[in-house]
């Protein structure tokens, strides 16, 4: 199966946001490059949302370039051969904890961007990854900061799609 085939599949089994979720079919149905970047109508993303359940917090990173607070996250690559792939992949890479297992379920929500320059727009799949006991996150060359936040401080700081990735992931994980 392929990444375009996956990504088709998991939106078609996501139950929420219908409308947003359907924008995202369509897409795709028009743009078969729909999961790179060289689409300039705009691609599929994948982030993840770093969670420490014990401890009632997230990791953000401040992004070099756009200099906010958000979650790991970007574009996917010809290695990932899933979505969820794509969104370990990245949490990795961008936090430096190793062990991130995705909450299950799916996706925790879509949210859908506009982006300067040649694309348009980023199609986000948002995933929630659990952190293990004890991660002990790295900054990467992609940060300028890296950071636990709580719950409440993480929904405060972030821009309003980070405050609804937070609660979305609070509610999946019952807390």
């Amino acid at each position: 199966m392929s990444l375009y085939d996956d990504a088709m599949l998991v939106l078609k089994e996501y139950a929420g946001q219908p409308e947003l979720r359907d924008a995202y079919l369509e897409h795709l149905a028009d743009h078969p490059d729909g999961m790179g970047k060289g689409c300039g109508a705009g691609h599929l993303t994948a982030s993840a949302l770093v969670v420490d359940p014990a401890g009632g917090r997230v990791l953000l990173t401040l992004h070099r370039k756009l200099e906010m607070w958000l979650q790991m996250g970007g574009h996917c690559e010809p290695e990932d051969a899933t979505l969820e792939d794509a969104a370990l992949r990245e949490g990795w890479e961008e936090s430096g904890i190793t062990g991130l297992v995705l909450l299950g379920g799916g996706p925790v929500r879509l949210d859908r961007h506009p982006i300067p320059g040649p694309c348009t727009q980023h199609f986000d799949v948002q995933y929630a990854a659990l952190a293990p006991a004890g991660a002990e996150p790295e900054i990467s060359d992609e940060s300028l900061d890296l950071r636990w936040f709580s719950y409440d401080e993480a929904e405060r700081l972030g821009d309003s799609s980070v405050a609804l990735l937070v609660r979305a992931a609070r509610e999946r994980l019952g807390d």
